[in-house]
């Protein structure tokens, strides 16, 4: 298996999540009212499965990699778009988390606005950005690596997701830790 190949396949979970924020996106605009649980939970998989997990594995190893390369100008531009979606999708993720827990304190009008346009960019650069990656990128970046080097990434990338469970777990009782319960 190629090393994108694990990519690909986080790919497919991410598009259920954002087709199912499409359809939260479209009751809001509907009723005017959002679902706040579902919001959490949608920012809850955005922020450690798409984010951490996924992008993680992009920029922390992929995409470390492809710098040691000579990419094509094509490849490193593909790349350096990448990198500023991930950046655009940490921030609406972030804004979202902050119009989501005014909401929650009192279905706030300017709130449910802003959680609308935040959800409304999530479900609009997602699927571009998952097509970007899974038919420009990805497969064509992989001839810049020897057998050996995709193999050490495949298990590099299967090392990354061992990990992940003890610092998301890791970072919760930090915060516990912090509030003195």
């Amino acid at each position: 298996m190629l090393p994108v190949g694990p990519l690909m396949i986080e790919h497919r979970l991410i598009e259920r999540i954002i087709k199912l924020m499409d359809k939260e996106f479209q009751n809001i605009l509907r009723s005017n009212k959002a679902n706040i649980d579902f919001i959490n939970v949608a920012i809850d998989f955005i922020k450690i499965y798409a984010d951490r997990c996924h992008h993680g594995k992009e920029e922390d190893i992929l995409f470390r990699d492809l710098t040691k390369k000579p990419l094509s100008i094509e490849h490193k531009k593909i790349m350096n778009e990448l990198i500023k979606e991930h950046i655009l999708a940490r921030g609406s993720v972030k804004k979202l988390i902050e119009a989501n827990d005014k909401y929650k304190e009192g279905n706030d009008e300017e709130a449910l606005k802003a959680v609308v346009e935040n959800i409304g960019i999530l479900v609009k650069l997602y699927p571009k950005h998952i097509e970007k990656e899974d038919k420009h990128f990805f497969i064509p970046v992989m001839v810049y690596f020897s057998s050996e080097e995709k193999e050490a990434m495949l298990k590099e990338f299967w090392e990354f997701d061992k990990r992940l469970i003890h610092e998301k777990y890791g970072k919760i009782i930090d915060e516990l830790e912090k509030k003195q319960y």
